[in-house]
């Protein structure tokens, strides 16, 4: 039997996670729209991909202006599957007759110069990143847009590809991809086929983050706590977590012991439904993060 220790070398951290925003608007949401409502402070932000509907300049803009909206001291952002002009190889070979060839670079500066500093927005490319908050919170993210090829998408990879195999995380704190792994908030009901990433459900085992969120499949719209096996862990920290629904009147709000190591938060942030209604609320997670030593 495994025992159990708490830590008091911990900061609480706020997160607000919201993915699949689709070009979303406020003043034209329907009315009781959560997004559209005022959003907690958070300390951090975070987007799963899918800012616009297929790319665009003025929708990558669009999308800063919401992201500027929400008052959070990290803003942390990655692309999805429909945010075609953010993958350049995509973008190369994939051109249209009316497609300007230089619409990468300038939605890679959109996304990363002076328009995405005023929002206060950090575009993650694939990889592991290392963030240190104001309140002493320190942790490590293992970003990814990429996801299994689901019809002329972008970051796409065949499925039979293990895509995270060299690229699978070591300890990270929290991993924030566009799909979801295999069997996780993943099932799109009309199907009755679950479409999440086998290689990616390999990676999040081998990481074991506190957190995992995404997006990309609209219809797994919630969240879950996966629990490993114990691959002879003898003690395990429990850290205090919390889950609740923003711009919901009144939303109830779950607290739990988290086993670091043991356990992952699986949440599937997609604000929009299977019929492109932004009706999903935005998750707020709180967590205990280590203290930077």
């Amino acid at each position: 039997m495994a025992s159990h220790t708490s830590t008091t070398n911990n900061v609480h951290t706020s997160f607000l996670i919201i993915s699949d925003t689709h070009n979303f608007e406020a003043a034209t949401a329907e009315e009781g729209c959560p997004l559209a409502q005022k959003m907690p402070r958070v300390d951090v932000l975070l987007h799963c991909g899918d800012l616009t509907q297929v790319g665009g300049l003025s929708a990558y803009k669009k999308a800063l202006k919401l992201l500027a909206s929400i008052d959070a001291e990290l803003k942390l952002v990655i692309a999805g599957n429909h945010d075609l002009s953010l993958d350049g190889e995509y973008w190369a070979t994939h051109l249209d007759e009316d497609d300007d060839p230089n619409e990468h670079d300038e939605a890679i500066e959109i996304m990363t110069g002076k328009l995405a500093k005023e929002a206060g927005v950090t575009y993650l490319m694939e990889g592991t990143h290392h963030f240190t908050l104001s309140n002493g919170a320190a942790f490590s993210l293992f970003a990814s847009p990429f996801q299994p090829e689901c019809g002329e998408w972008a970051f796409g990879y065949p499925r039979n590809v293990d895509h995270f195999v060299s690229k699978a995380p070591g300890n990270v704190d929290i991993m924030m991809t566009h799909g979801p792994p295999a069997g996780i908030l993943d099932l799109v009901p009309g199907k009755n086929e679950r479409i999440g990433c086998n290689s990616l459900l390999k990676a999040v085992e081998k990481a074991r983050p506190k957190l995992h969120c995404f997006g990309h499949i609209h219809e797994g719209y919630g969240y879950e706590v996966k629990t490993w096996s114990e691959q002879g862990r003898n003690e395990v920290e429990e850290i205090e977590t919390s889950v609740r629904k923003a711009g919901v009147e009144d939303a109830g709000e779950e607290r739990r012991l988290l086993r670091v190591g043991r356990e992952t938060l699986m949440v599937n942030a997609a604000i929009m439904d299977d019929s492109n209604q932004a009706v999903n609320a935005p998750w707020v997670v709180e967590m205990e993060l280590p203290r930077k030593a």
